[in-house]
This record gives C-alpha cells, sequence and structure tokens, in this order.
C-alpha cells in the first residue's frame, strides 16, 4: 500500500472539465415585485411634483433681492438635493415594457426578478435593467459543407426559429444568447448531417433527402438540448438547402440516371415478358398457330427485341421456312 495520502482535492472534479457544471450560473427567472399601473402614475405625479417645487424654489430665490445670501444658497443647495434625488427615482423606479419584450432588473449587480407585463410598472428604486426580447426570432445558418454518412461530401444548411423561453438564464448563463445559438444550431447540424446519407438509405436508416421531416425532428431535438442552458426555446428546424459538393455532383447525377435507366429498364422488361407470356397465351388458346419449342423460342425472342427496344425495329418478312 502507498504511504502517500489521497487528497481531496484531487478527487474533486476540476472547474469548467467537461460535464461539470460547477463553473455554470445556476440562476432561474422569477418575476420582479412590482406595481401597477395605477400607483405607477400616482408616483410619477409625485415625482414632478417635487421636481416642480424643487424648479419654483431656485427660481423664487434667484429673482428674490431681498433674501441674504446665506439663505439664498442654502435654499438653491437644497433644491438641488431635492432635485437631483427626484429624478434619480424617477427614472430607477418607472420603467415601460411594450409588448413583446421584458426587463430584467439587477440592484446593484444582484438580480432581483423580471418585468413581464406590458405598460408603465413601479419597480424598487435604484434598480437597473435590460430589455430582453421574447419575440419569436428566426436566422438561417451559413451553409456547410460536411460529408453525409457515407462520406460524400455535401452543403447544407438550416432555418432555426427560436424565441427566449427564460430571460435570466439568456442574460446571465451566457456571454450573447444569439450568437450562442447560432453556433451550436450549425455544431448540431453538422453532426446530424454525418449519421444520415444523403440518399439511398440502408434498413433502419433516414436519408437526408428522402426523410426531411423525420431529419428536421431530430435537429430540432439537438438544438433544443443544446441552448437549454441559455434559457432559449427552439420553436422549428427546417433543413432549407441540400445538394452534393460541386466537385461530386457531376458523378452523383450520373449515378441518380443510372439508377433511373436501371429502373426505367426493370419495368419495361417485366412488362415485356407480361406482354409476351399473353400473347403465347391467347396463340394457343384460340388454336391460331401450332408452335413447337423452336419456334416459341423465335417468336419470344422477336416480341422481347420489339418491346425492350429503344429504337424503332424494322420488319422482315421471312417468305421461306424457318428451318430451311
Amino acid at each position: 500500500m502507498s504511504d502517500t495520502p489521497s487528497s481531496p482535492a484531487a478527487a474533486a472534479p476540476r472547474s469548467g472539465a467537461p460535464g461539470s457544471s460547477a463553473a455554470r450560473v445556476d440562476i432561474t427567472e422569477r418575476p420582479a415585485r412590482t406595481a401597477g399601473s395605477g400607483a405607477a402614475f400616482l408616483v410619477l405625479i409625485l415625482y414632478l411634483a417635487l421636481i416642480a417645487g424643487s424648479i419654483a424654489t431656485v427660481l423664487r430665490v434667484a429673482f428674490d433681492a431681498d433674501a441674504g445670501r446665506p439663505v439664498a444658497v442654502a435654499l438653491v443647495s437644497g433644491a438641488s438635493v431635492v432635485l437631483v434625488l427626484a429624478l434619480l427615482l424617477m427614472f430607477t423606479s418607472l420603467v415601460i415594457v411594450v409588448p413583446g419584450q421584458t426587463s430584467v432588473r439587477q440592484f446593484f449587480g444582484r438580480y432581483i426578478g423580471t418585468v413581464r407585463r406590458p405598460g408603465i410598472a413601479l419597480v424598487p428604486p435604484l434598480t437597473g435593467g435590460k430589455k430582453v426580447s421574447v419575440k419569436v426570432h428566426n436566422f438561417e445558418t451559413s451553409e456547410l459543407k460536411v460529408n453525409d454518412l457515407e462520406g460524400n461530401p455535401i452543403n447544407i444548411a438550416a432555418i432555426v426559429v427560436w424565441q427566449v423561453a427564460d430571460t435570466a438564464r439568456a442574460v446571465f448563463a451566457v456571454e450573447a444568447y444569439e450568437e450562442f445559438i447560432k453556433a451550436q444550431a450549425e455544431s448540431a447540424l453538422r453532426h446530424v448531417a454525418t449519421i444520415h446519407p444523403y440518399d439511398e438509405p440502408g434498413p433502419g436508416e433516414t436519408s437526408l433527402r428522402g426523410g426531411t421531416d423525420h431529419v428536421s425532428a431530430e435537429l430540432a431535438a439537438e438544438v433544443a438540448a443544446r441552448v437549454e442552458l441559455a434559457g432559449l426555446e427552439v420553436v422549428e428546424v427546417r433543413i432549407s438547402s441540400l445538394a452534393y459538393a460541386p466537385e461530386i455532383a457531376q458523378a452523383m447525377l450520373q449515378r441518380q440516371q443510372a439508377s433511373a435507366v436501371i429502373a426505367a429498364r426493370e419495368q419495361i422488361v417485366e412488362g415485356a415478358v407480361t406482354m409476351v407470356d399473353q400473347a403465347l397465351r391467347r396463340l394457343e388458346t384460340d388454336d391460331i398457330v401450332t408452335m413447337d419449342d423452336e419456334r416459341r423460342a423465335q417468336m419470344v425472342s422477336n416480341l422481347l427485341v420489339v418491346l425492350c427496344s429503344d429504337q424503332r425495329t424494322q420488319p422482315v418478312i421471312n417468305t421461306g421456312s424457318l428451318y430451311a
């Protein structure tokens, strides 16, 4: 056994290590203590009355020649202090919130709540606020060049529709939540594009081109999981651009054309065989002609050539015998 004692600090997870929440801001939105519009208007009238009284005092002293200098200085100083305090309290205790926006309030750096109700509201004095929009936003990611599941380079982009759900996390948990969601959306788009083939999926797979709805839902879930710590909600994610990279686009087009030609040929051959079978059965059923195996084979060959040929066939009239 080793004589070296184990250190608790060595066993504890490092701050900022992957998967550790020690360095994250643990904060959740809560409503701020506010008064309604009626109380806000009363306080506003009171502040205006104090400001008007202070200004009137200053003007009266300025134009009163009978007032002594010490008295005048004292009155002006007192009125100025009252004026400054009234202005300070008015600007810090009254907040106007428009629809679609909120005001995140802080008291000397301490979060005290969020004002969501639109209109004028009375908040605790000497508090600062930051406006945060809770409207629905959207942006389109830049066109990314990634490799799909089969290693083919593709160009892909997506449109992300989102909004702020928790204003406290959006302001305090991340540095800039708008830039944060853009970076996380591009990262999630790269990851989703690499785990799906562009087309021709195998058993149990979903292609980017054929399973757009499934891929979009998977992408939205991944983006939402990445931005949850910032208090953001993902409304919808849709792929807006999807194509092969230019360097392989021509080769992939030829492959698609070849696949289409093969599929068309298979359908043509299947239809031709069915028609030949029906023709031979009809000839034998109606006793129109009696054919041995060699004549039957010749008939099948001629019919398949006519039905499967890309070009118009030229008939050849045989006036002799097939065996001659």
